[in-house]
């Protein structure tokens, strides 16, 4: 992993490049391109070319592009590529909650929403130590909705920094998502930015603020997974934007 640092003489030098597909696109990829090679040969034209717009459109899905991750012992980075669509005070899950979790009294959650057309690959946003790992089936509602936090299908991650400060975060299925994939388990130990998970196919991600945190993002402000700084512990001043 380069290191990079701004205006340093002999600092790494960035170049842009196509984003990798991720091993578990892999396979989708290849079956979408078997079916699209098959159409060819078959010489079915009008399905054909459609199906390599599939093909392109899964490549894209499970894309899987590098991230300059900002470091500061007080940064919260974004775990997903998305829209801030909901910040509220609301109750812990009782997945995460407890003396040994998020505790008991509401938290600011940021809900981060992710569409078809954006990155999946999930991110831890703090270093530390993977606490729990919970995940519950449900259903597939819209995850743009409210109520999707308590019944859609989901998976639920506590990680605890160093010092003792906690941080809970949630994958949840969506509309067209069928299938919750974690990278990491319970004991395992991440660093802020590494990848931790991916949603196929349209989801949210919430986040569990710690208390006395307030958000450094805006409703409607598009997040990158493992570079928007979603807020700083102890910041109590929270952000302000205007949609234009």
């Amino acid at each position: 992993m380069a290191t990079i640092s701004s205006g340093t003489p002999g600092a790494t030098t960035v170049k842009w490049r196509f984003p990798s597909v991720h091993p578990e696109g892999r396979k989708f990829v290849l079956i979408a391109a078997g079916i699209t090679l098959l159409f060819a040969l078959l010489a079915w034209e009008t399905l054909a070319w459609p199906m390599a717009g599939v093909t392109l459109w899964v490549a894209a899905f499970f894309r899987d592009p590098v991230r300059s991750v900002p470091q500061g012992d007080d940064l919260i980075v974004a775990p997903a590529d998305g829209l801030i669509t909901l910040i509220e005070t609301v109750p812990v899950p009782k997945e995460l909650a407890g003396e040994s979790g998020l505790g008991e009294a509401p938290l600011t959650r940021v809900s981060i929403f992710m569409s078809v057309f954006d990155v999946h690959i999930n991110r831890a946003p703090v270093s530390g130590t993977i606490g729990r790992v919970v995940y519950i089936s449900g259903k597939f509602l819209n995850a743009d909705l409210d109520k999707a936090s308590e019944e859609n299908e989901r998976q639920h991650f506590l990680v605890e920094r160093g010092d003792g400060v906690k941080i809970g975060f949630t994958q949840i299925a969506g509309l067209v998502a069928r299938r919750i994939v974690p990278f990491v388990k319970t004991g395992d130990t991440v660093v802020a930015g590494q990848r931790v998970g991916l949603i196929r196919f349209g989801s949210r991600v919430d986040v569990f603020l710690p208390a006395g945190t307030a958000p450094a993002v805006t409703l409607g402000q598009r997040t990158l997974a493992g570079e928007t700084v979603l807020a700083r512990i102890g910041g109590g001043d929270s952000a302000r934007g205007v949609s234009q």
